[in-house]
Formats: structure tokens, sequence, C-alpha cells
């Protein structure tokens, strides 16, 4: 981000709310925005069991409003909803486009809401609408809550000695993990097609949690079962075991692929963190 005084400046801050629809409203207008990616949510599948209410209202009805506001300034605009792999559930996999919805949260309900009032705005109205469903993606910059990143930040304080252990919940859930960036180009992709449609984003294989931690630590050279320690605090009311998605059609239709693998994805999470962490440790140069 550089100061919009700059005139090498690229990048814009605009303040808005979810939960305020005029407002949405007026940010349209006054940007008139060629492309809308909208990953605005409460994106955290166990805090939705604690907020059931706001989840509901900002990652549902969020969108709604979102659409709404495209709709009533007329603009010219592409968008991009960000439907998520969780909406699938407790659905058998493989999970593709056809794969029958069975949420398994409030958060993962909220985004079915979220999927079918972007597909209803697209045929209303012939808004150009695409519903990414998206597996799940990470990188060095995901958020410390979510279970990769809580592995990898982790178990970089563990070696460097400012941390015990790592308390976990399920760790034999089995999730289709790939690149986030990988999956940005899928998502640009998706707007640059002729026309509007909805498209599973996946990498096709499944890992294990405990897959993820047996990796990271052997990176580090450490063993996970001596420091890591199951929390039944950390499980969901309803789990979901396995998901793994089916990206034949965004291979087709979108000429996608994901370049990185999963045991890239994790080193490199790894690694990200370790050199966080030994900076705090030792400084900015790395030295002691």
């Amino acid at each position: 981000y550089k100061d919009f005084h700059d005139p090498e400046a690229r990048v814009y801050l605009h303040y808005g709310d979810l939960s305020v629809s005029g407002q949405l409203a007026y940010l349209l207008h006054d940007i008139e925005p060629d492309e809308i990616y909208h990953l605005g949510a409460q994106s955290h599948v166990r805090v939705s069991f604690d907020m059931p209410e706001y989840t509901g209202d900002i990652t549902g009805l969020g969108t709604l409003r979102l659409l709404e506001a495209i709709h009533k300034t007329g603009i010219k605009t592409r968008f991009y909803q960000a439907s998520s792999s969780e909406m699938f559930g407790a659905a058998p996999p493989p999970q593709s486009e056809a794969t029958p919805f069975q949420p398994q949260s409030p958060y993962a309900a909220a985004k079915v809401y979220a999927y079918y009032i972007a597909r209803n705005y697209r045929e209303a109205y012939k808004m150009f609408a695409c519903n990414g469903i998206l597996f799940n993606h990470e990188s060095p910059r995901r958020g410390e809550t979510f279970v990769t990143r809580k592995i990898t930040m982790a178990l970089a304080r563990i070696k460097h000695g400012l941390q015990d252990k790592l308390f976990l919940g399920n760790i034999d859930a089995k999730r289709d993990w790939g690149f986030a960036g990988d999956y940005v180009e899928a998502m640009w992709l998706m707007l640059q097609q002729p026309k509007a449609d909805d498209f599973v984003i996946a990498t096709g294989e499944t890992h294990s949690v405990k897959e993820f931690l047996k990796l990271a630590f052997e990176r580090a050279e450490l063993d996970w079962k001596k420091y890591v320690a199951i929390d039944k605090r950390y499980f969901r009311p309803t789990e979901v075991e396995l998901l793994l998605g089916d990206p034949s059609k965004a291979k087709k239709v979108l000429k996608w692929k994901p370049k990185v693998g999963f045991k890239q994805l994790v080193h490199m999470m790894v690694d990200a963190d370790m050199a966080m962490v030994e900076k705090e440790v030792y400084g900015l140069k790395g030295k002691r």
C-alpha cells in the first residue's frame, strides 16, 4: 500500500461495511469497478458456532447487499463470489459442481445462501456473477487461528524455545489443501470468461491434519508427537471429516491447474514462520 499522494500508487483503500447496504451502493457508484472480488465474510468455521447470527448477517446477507448495490446502481461490472468447500459438508467425495450441498456449520449454511443468491442475480438480472467454490487455500499469510498457520507458527516458536505445546482439535480431519496464490489466479480467470459460471477450485488430493503436522515438524527436525496435545474445545459440534474436490471443469474451461503441491506448500509456510520468529528472537539481521 502506498499513500494516495504517491504518483506510483495503484492500490487505494475505501472504507465500507457489509452490514450497511446504503454505504455499499455509494462506494460502487463512486468507484465504478470493472471487477469485484467479494471475499468479505466472517470466515472462521469454529467461530460461526459461537456467533451464528453475525455469521449469517455478514457472510450471507452481506453478499445480498453487495449484489443489490450492483443492481440498483446499474454499474457494469463482473462479480466474483467466494464460495466455500465447507458448503459440501457431509456430501460424499469427490465433490464437484454437481454435488448437492450438505452444510455442517452456520458458516457453511451462510455460504450456501450467498452461493444461491449470486446465481439468482445472474439469472434474474443477467448479471455477470461467478461462484468460485474454493477448497482450502493456504499461504504464509493465512490467519493464525486457522489450523495450518496455527501449526506452522507454533512449530517456529517451539523450535526457538518460545512455546512448549501446541493444542489442536480433530487431527484426523482430511482436507484438499492448495496454495492461495494458485487459487487467486483461478478467481481472476473466472472473470475473464465470455460467460459467467460456477467452478470448483481444488487440487484433487486430500490430506489429514496429522499429515500436515508430520511434514511440518519433519521440516524443523522435530517429532510432532512430543509437542502436540488434543483439546476437545477445538472440536466442532458437527465435524466435516473429508473434503476432496474435483477441479475437472476448471481445468477444462479455465485451463487452470495448481502449481504448488502439498509438501511444497507445507515447507513454504514453515520456512516463512521460522524466518519471522527468528527475527523476533535474534533481531532484524537474524543474528544472536
